[in-house]
């Protein structure tokens, strides 16, 4: 089986040494070298991760066909805490629903099946270092492209139907940014450092998302606990924000917005 054929089903599939052997083939396609590959839990079964590092930067091996993607809040049920701390929220006019799950649903992309193609993506975001519309060039100029959103909720979650990427719930002690220990700062199954600080908004091609945080608005603004981690949740496509940065003011925001490079197979 070649890596055009690889899906994430088959992938789990594999022993450690099969794993070894596409991830060596992955490497030689894109003149890299693999760095890692290790084996770890996830959903109740072993999970592989790969490392391959080119032109000195690392990326990760996000096994693809056909998976699901979105949220689903009709069959999710918040806690006490969560449906509380969201009504306090919606009596300061921060919320966008009348309920918790009728604001997931405005803010979340909705469960959906896609078949999507098996890539290295980078381990660590990156700054823009043009206005969104001028980034497609400039990585394609190293041979690398932005992720499309599928791809990324893809590589964020990893087949979880959960809200975050680690479950359901949020920490009511720490903060949704910043170093420190707890499950943001944790690499996501496949090996990312990705959704772990609201202040980092990821682009993807898709001009109708942004991933991975909210600039820090929801924190800055004292939105509630819970809103303030919402922007983390793997489905969240911040719509507001995403009307801001593609709008006339987007163009001056500069570093303040990432990518992540996808490089093809």
């Amino acid at each position: 089986m070649s890596l055009t054929d690889l899906t994430l089903a088959r992938w789990r599939s594999f022993d450690l040494p099969a794993a070894r052997r596409f991830a060596e083939e992955a490497a030689l396609r894109v003149d890299g070298r693999v760095t890692l590959v290790e084996t770890t839990e996830h959903l109740g079964g072993p999970l592989h991760r790969v490392r391959i590092e080119r032109d000195r930067q690392a990326f990760a091996l996000i096994p693809g066909g056909p998976v699901t993607l979105g949220f689903d809040p009709d069959g999710w049920r918040p806690t006490p805490w969560q449906a509380a701390d969201y009504a306090e929220s919606l009596e300061r006019g921060f919320a966008d629903g009348p309920d918790l799950r009728a604001h997931l649903a405005r803010v979340l992309s909705p469960r959906r099946s896609v078949v999507l193609p098996t890539v290295l993506m980078a381990v660590e975001d990156e700054d823009l270092t043009e206005p969104p519309a001028g980034m497609p060039a400039v990585l394609a100029a190293r041979g690398l492209r932005m992720p499309t959103s599928d791809e990324w909720e893809h590589a964020c979650g990893a087949g979880v139907r959960t809200l975050f990427r680690w479950g359901n719930d949020c920490p009511l002690d720490e903060l949704p940014y910043g170093d420190g220990p707890g499950p943001r700062n944790e690499p996501s199954a496949f090996g990312l450092r990705i959704a772990y600080d609201t202040y980092q908004s990821e682009l993807t091609s898709d001009t109708t998302a942004v991933h991975g945080g909210d600039g820090g608005e929801s924190v800055c603004g004292g939105y509630g606990h819970l809103l303030a981690w919402l922007p983390l949740a793997t489905a969240h496509r911040n719509p507001s924000m995403t009307e801001f940065v593609y709008g006339p003011e987007g163009d001056d925001m500069g570093e303040e917005l990432s990518t992540r490079p996808v490089l093809a197979l």
